[in-house]
């Protein structure tokens, strides 16, 4: 049987790379037990041999120790592959399809899934809603930085693409399928972008970059990043967006302000998160930052998209309150000015079968705005230590060498 080497959290700011075991058709003894599952067999299911795997922001927060991800645990929900077995009850997908996978785990049974909230099945996670792959408190389904991982559900999870050579051909693209550009048009569509829109994202990370291109689809007429490294400002400026750094002692409406021509936008996504930082040339981390400006900006009336990660427990937190996720947020204005806030996991499979079309067909050049950069997976923990510097890169990992053709770091 094949080894299946997996990145694995071995504590802040350490990751490992180990054979996990090639995976079976069977799910988490975990949810099956807690579910009220019938047994472990997962005749739903399919096994792939991973072509993409990329490195999230949310993972960087377990690597950074700012969850309470144990030591062991796997990583990876960005997940691209092709089927080599399939279970006994699968009907559509066939072997040699190749799929892009969904981050959120999905049963397609329950009441969440039948409404297309797939980011908060009822069925996959004893937590609580929702579930994904390599992710804490997420129901224990193996992560997918690795050679090959089980998906579950796999007719309902699972979107192949019509046509592999094609796909091969924009595989930088379709690979953020799984997470980054559904999170990212998401966060768009919760904030009302549409033709003419003026729109503020929040963080110049993958996700931001993501939202901001999303938001140049959807017809927004002015898209500001702002972030406090230079080199993602500069990458959010390589396709078109004004920017603002946020280390500027001129506050976010006065930066806003001078390319709008007033203090405020129709739209805001927050791509940033929990480990938000304050504003200015002192600013340290300050959680409610993003989520205060965002009020602070919004026109009245209009929405906040949330697509940046918020937790329930924070052991790094600078303060005993956000360690619990109590965050001093100034919602009295948010209520004042009647906005809508939009927050949770997104629903990827909402969005991922339109935004494919989009790149097949050229309307979307997602791996160009988030700097796609492919290495080996053995070169994961120094892809970690690299993303956490700030850079902006997307780094996209190639176990088994099929991206040799593509942009490599």
């Amino acid at each position: 049987m094949a080894d299946n080497r997996c990145v694995v959290y071995q504590g802040p700011g350490e990751v490992t790379i180990e054979d996990i075991g090639y995976p079976k058709l069977e799910v988490p003894e975990y949810v099956a037990s807690n579910m009220g599952y019938r047994s472990t067999s997962a005749p739903h299911g399919v096994i792939l041999r991973i072509v993409s795997t990329n490195i999230c922001g949310s993972d960087q927060h377990m690597v950074r120790g700012r969850t309470t991800a144990p030591q062991g645990q796997t990583l990876g929900h960005e997940i691209t592959g092709e089927v080599i077995e399939v279970g006994d009850d699968v009907q559509f997908i066939k072997e040699g399809d190749l799929c892009s996978v969904p981050f959120n785990i999905a049963c397609g049974r329950c009441r969440a899934c039948k409404e297309r909230m797939t980011g908060i099945c009822l069925n996959v996670n004893p937590e609580r809603p929702g579930s994904a792959y390599g992710y804490v408190d997420m129901g224990g389904w193996p992560g997918g930085q690795a050679d090959y991982v089980m998906v579950p559900f796999a007719d309902f999870n699972l979107l192949p693409f019509p046509d592999k050579d094609q796909a091969m051909e924009k595989i930088l693209d379709l690979t953020m399928l799984s997470d980054i550009f559904p999170t990212g048009y998401h966060g768009c569509i919760k904030a009302g972008v549409t033709t003419g829109s003026t729109v503020y994202v929040a963080g110049a990370g993958p996700v931001g970059l993501a939202a901001a291109h999303s938001a140049q689809l959807l017809g927004a007429a002015i898209v500001i990043v702002g972030d406090a490294f230079e080199e993602r400002l500069n990458q959010a400026r390589s396709f078109g967006c004004e920017t603002l750094d946020i280390t500027q002692d001129a506050s976010v409406e006065d930066q806003i302000a001078e390319i709008v021509g007033e203090p405020i936008v129709d739209c805001t996504v927050d791509a940033v998160g929990f480990e938000a930082r304050g504003g200015g040339s002192e600013g340290g981390e300050a959680p409610a930052t993003v989520l205060n400006d965002a009020m602070s900006i919004t026109r009245a009336g209009g929405s906040i998209g949330i697509p940046g990660l918020y937790v329930t427990e924070d052991p790094g937190a600078s303060d005993e309150q956000a360690q619990h996720g109590l965050l001093a947020m100034n919602f009295g204005l948010g209520w004042a000015r009647s906005h809508a806030f939009y927050t949770g996991q997104c629903p990827v499979m909402q969005y991922n079968r339109e935004l494919m079309m989009s790149i097949l067909n050229d309307k979307a050049q997602i791996a160009k705005a988030v700097n796609a950069t492919v290495i080996s997976l053995d070169e994961a923990p120094e892809g970690y230590k690299e993303f956490d510097s700030g850079v902006s890169k997307k780094f996209v990992l190639d176990p088994h060498g099929d991206l040799q053709g593509a942009q490599r770091a």
